[in-house]
């Protein structure tokens, strides 16, 4: 065996028994959601897509849920025109929850990017979507908020690129892929509290 052999397999030895002395330690998730029995489930509003709140949803409680064991979840349906505290106080006297999730996802109209070449020779033009999404946990009795989380994220629908002042070259993207994978990034942020995590 090479010194330089010898070397590397010193350093692969050395590196696995400082990970045996570090072993990974698992990081309970920030929100324990168990501990308020049965969640009533108000289907997230968006004043552009309805379609796009119902995924939200659907994505948001499967992901919170991901490490928390069993916790109960009831689909309310959607919202009253007007939720405050007494509406959320009749909610959980009908359905016998204790504790409410809403949401709203917002759409933002396109809006475009400009890049150009500091040769001014060529540039590309991106039509960019912005996405939110706000989630909170309130307590039913008291229509409190007792928990809140938000994100946001970006992504281009189409761009055309101008290369030397002649050729153009269009890319576009599917919408409706570009809005899925939206509403994957803002739920994956939203939920980090009910999610564990690893640590050394």
């Amino acid at each position: 065996m090479t010194s330089r052999a010898r070397f590397t397999l010193g350093l692969l030895l050395a590196s696995a028994a400082g990970c045996a002395q570090h072993p990974a330690v698992r990081i309970p998730p920030r929100v324990d959601l168990s501990q308020h029995e049965t969640i009533g489930v108000i289907d997230f509003r968006s004043p552009s897509n309805v379609e796009l709140a119902s995924l939200a949803t659907e994505r948001f409680t499967e992901s919170a849920r991901r490490d928390q064991g069993l916790v109960r979840m009831l689909d309310l349906g959607p919202s009253p025109s007007a939720l405050d505290a007494e509406a959320y106080r009749a909610l959980g006297r009908e359905h016998g929850v204790q504790t409410i999730l809403v949401g709203e996802l917002t759409i933002s109209k396109t809006r475009p990017s400009v890049r150009i070449d500091s040769s001014l020779r060529s540039g590309s033009v991106a039509a960019i979507v912005e996405a939110t999404l706000a989630v909170r946990l309130i307590e039913a009795s008291s229509g409190a908020s007792i928990w809140s989380g938000s994100a946001r994220a970006t992504d281009s629908l189409g761009q055309l690129n101008v290369l030397g002042g002649e050729n153009v070259a269009v890319g576009t993207g599917d919408k409706q892929s570009v809005y899925t994978a939206l509403v994957e990034q803002l739920v994956e942020q939203a939920t980090s509290d009910f999610h564990a995590h690893w640590t050394r």
